[in-house]
């Protein structure tokens, strides 16, 4: 393969662009090899709760090559290899088989025909199946299946040409054509299902990147045309987690034993217990806390004790669980070099409007994160549809290494800031049990259960989709619609976390009822201060009031306020692209169960902030009137 270098992002590396997924460059296509691709080079991304959980034993980001150095390093990214590799000439229409050996360092594919060489194209149709198998359309069997005659029947020949003509519009313009015995045939119809069965044409069992010592799969799978840049090419499957920092849960009152924890040279000594420095940290923290070296030792058994009673990270559920109560706890984590977290209040006193007061009995914890650290992983894709559960039809999972069992996975990771808000559980399960609220509540559950992401979603939302998880969904919705005002940061620089999940009856786990929305650039604007500020008092009370305010109407209402069931499976009520939904990065379940209703209130069901709301709206037309 010739060592041709294109740029490419880090965090892209990942999605939309990781494994398997299809990048468009300056008019050239190409598709992400697997991770054998990567050889012994990348980054090692250290997170041992996310580790334990996808069952592999490391993580390695992308290696970065310094920008206009990458002619003289030696490193190397992952591959991309070009996809189609069917392509044609925009001047002359004739299309070309393209293969490694045609490539020129540096060089785009040219025709050698036309004057002027112009660039060559990629053909816009390729062929996917269910099993997660890419390939080129077979266009000379395309071009011949409508043959008249016997010889365009018997012709074997591969010169095509890609014709456009003007006689109609659409696909049915565009035609393929065999150079050798003009047989033809139009692109219209191409899209329609199992249109290649017909052809009989069977799904090759390969991957692009595959070579020939690579065995192909026995394939099954039905063969679908889709374009190039169609949504359904591609689905990444990733998983991520915030980088939570064991706590040291020391007994209340032992103050000396504190004072070691909270010494700087502790996270060190910690993670350095079984390194040559453990001794020099131990003398330095005994010295400077005027304590002996055996006090030290006994203050981290005490810690690595304690901390062994935190949740396992087997499941999703354990995974926001720890994140949960280091949220809700912030004291409980100290001298953390990837963990900074501070409460703070929503500044409300005496004199402040009743909304306000009636914002400040509904918010019980404002959390500021001045600096998280959050690890995104690529566990693999599938294609043509998304991954369903275990016992229904759908994409099938393909690993990021299509050829052996994956021991790390490619993943990146990412610094910012945040703000977490957790609600009052008392008013909140006091909400949860109106009947008008549960019965709304269940129908959208019912949507849920019918829905081909049903296993996926419930993985976010516990066992029983609760009135909560819907309610503060659509508010982190809402809060990073107003951020994007009020902070600085562009909506799709933001994401969410909800912690809202139900639990097992049994478990033990406490109830959640909060939410995270959090920078997760993988540059300098993912610290730049903006949402610390918007944390803090008063600008945080003020935001949530004006998100309130516009979350009571929509610009297609009443359409969308009425709504009984919108988008991908009817797993949307009062939300929609004029009001709600976010661009995909922000969201972790793609935009799905939000209603603006179980917000602020309308059709005889009450809104956990309707009170709120309502103070809001009395008081401008008090002020209104006034003046």
């Amino acid at each position: 393969m010739k060592d041709i270098r294109r740029k490419v992002r880090r965090t892209q590396t990942i999605a939309p662009f990781g494994v398997g997924g299809i990048i468009d460059l300056r008019g050239e296509s190409f598709v992400a090899a697997d991770i054998r691709s990567w050889a012994s080079s990348g980054d090692p991304v250290d997170s041992p709760r996310l580790a334990e959980k996808l069952q592999v034993e490391r993580f390695r980001s992308a290696p970065v090559i310094p920008s206009g150095k990458a002619a003289y390093v030696s490193r190397n990214g992952p591959s991309y290899i070009r996809f189609p590799t069917w392509l044609f000439c925009p001047r002359c229409r004739v299309m070309k088989k393209w293969h490694a050996g045609l490539e020129i360092k540096d060089k785009h594919p040219a025709c050698d025909r036309c004057p002027g060489t112009p660039q060559l194209a990629p053909m816009r149709f390729i062929q996917v199946c269910r099993a997660g198998h890419l390939a080129d359309i077979d266009w000379r069997r395309w071009a011949h299946s409508q043959s008249e005659t016997p010889d365009q029947r018997q012709c074997q020949v591969y010169q095509l040409r890609f014709i456009a003509t003007s006689e109609s519009s659409g696909l049915d313009a565009l035609l393929v054509e065999c150079g050798s015995c003009r047989a033809s045939r139009s692109l219209a119809g191409i899209s329609q299902k199992n249109v290649l069965k017909q052809l009989q044409s069977r799904c090759r069992g390969t991957h692009p990147w595959n070579n020939e010592n690579d065995e192909a799969d026995n394939c099954e799978e039905t063969p679908q045309a889709v374009q190039r840049g169609a949504s359904n090419v591609y689905f990444p499957v990733t998983h991520s987690a915030i980088d939570i920092p064991e706590t040291s849960r020391l007994p209340d009152g032992d103050e000396l034993a504190q004072k070691v924890v909270d010494h700087k040279f502790w996270p060190d000594f910690t993670s350095a217990i079984d390194g040559p420095l453990v001794d020099h940290f131990k003398s330095i923290i005994a010295i400077q806390c005027s304590v002996s070296e055996e006090f030290v030792e006994s203050v981290q058994r005490r810690a690595a004790k304690n901390s062994s009673v935190w949740p396992s990270t087997n499941s999703d559920d354990d995974l926001s669980i720890a994140e949960w109560e280091a949220f809700s706890t912030p004291e409980s984590v100290t001298n953390s070099k990837t963990f900074s977290v501070r409460q703070t209040l929503l500044g409300v006193n005496h004199a402040d409007s009743r909304s306000m007061h009636e914002l400040d009995a509904a918010i019980s914890t404002v959390v500021i994160a001045d600096r998280v650290r959050e690890v995104r992983a690529l566990e693999g894709f599938s294609r043509y549809e998304p991954t369903p559960g275990e016992d229904e039809e759908g994409g099938r999972l393909v690993s990021v290494n299509t050829a052996r069992r994956t021991r790390w996975l490619p993943a990146v990771e990412t610094y910012g800031e945040g703000i977490f808000i957790s609600v009052d559980e008392y008013r909140l399960a006091s909400w949860e049990e109106i009947p008008s609220v549960r019965n709304w509540t269940r129908r959208i559950e019912r949507d849920l259960d019918a829905s081909f992401k049903v296993d996926r979603l419930r993985a976010k939302s516990g066992p029983v989709l609760l009135p909560r998880f819907v309610m503060l969904h659509t508010l982190a919705h809402h809060f990073i619609r107003q951020l994007s005002y009020d902070s600085g940061y562009n909506a799709a620089s933001l994401r969410e976390r909800v912690y809202a999940r139900s639990h097992s009856p049994g478990s033990g786990h406490p109830p959640q009822a909060g939410v995270f929305v959090y920078t997760a650039a993988g540059d300098a604007e993912g610290t730049l201060g903006g949402l610390v500020r918007q944390g803090q008092p008063p600008y945080l009370a003020e935001t949530l009031i004006r998100l309130l305010e516009s979350a009571q109407w929509c610009s297609q209402d009443p359409l969308c306020a009425d709504s009984t069931g919108r988008s991908l499976a009817n797993l949307n009520r009062a939300a929609c692209h004029a009001c709600t939904l976010l661009p995909e990065t922000c969201c972790e379940i793609d935009n799905s169960i939000l209603d603006r209703t179980l917000l602020v209130g309308g059709n005889d069901v009450p809104g956990f902030f309707q009170e709120t709301l309502r103070a809001a709206l009395e008081e401008s037309a008090e002020t209104v009137n006034r003046s």
